[in-house]
């Protein structure tokens, strides 16, 4: 059963992931630096949300977003990566991003390959 705190609101710095969503799934996210993941509920249990996001003083657009350590990519550091259902002009990496996650989709989970990814 899922018992996450919801909804959560986070606030911070879009920081420089990995590459990997935009470059090999097409899927381009938006990342928090590992302190505000540190500062996420501790009992927010890793797997992939659904909300709100904002950059800046901008519109509000759908959000999904995966927390967790990415076990395709065997990453050893939690992570929160944010892929904003708007198409943006242009980079905005160092811009103020604000989400509020509402509501839990599924857990975080292994896949065999980048395809199944």
């Amino acid at each position: 059963m899922h018992t996450s705190p919801l909804p959560i609101f986070v606030s911070g710095l879009v920081a420089r992931g990995f590459g990997r969503g935009s470059k090999d799934l097409g899927i381009p996210t938006a990342n928090y630096s590992a302190d505000v993941v540190k500062n996420l509920p501790t009992n927010l249990e890793a797997g992939v949300y659904y909300g709100w996001a904002q950059i800046e003083n901008g519109e509000v657009h759908k959000m999904v977003m995966s927390v967790g350590w990415n076990p395709f990519y065997k990453n050893t550091v939690k992570t929160m990566e944010i892929h904003i259902l708007y198409k943006f002009e242009r980079e905005f990496y160092g811009s103020l991003m604000k989400v509020c996650v509402l509501n839990y989709l599924r857990p975080e989970m292994n896949f065999p390959s980048v395809d199944e990814l």
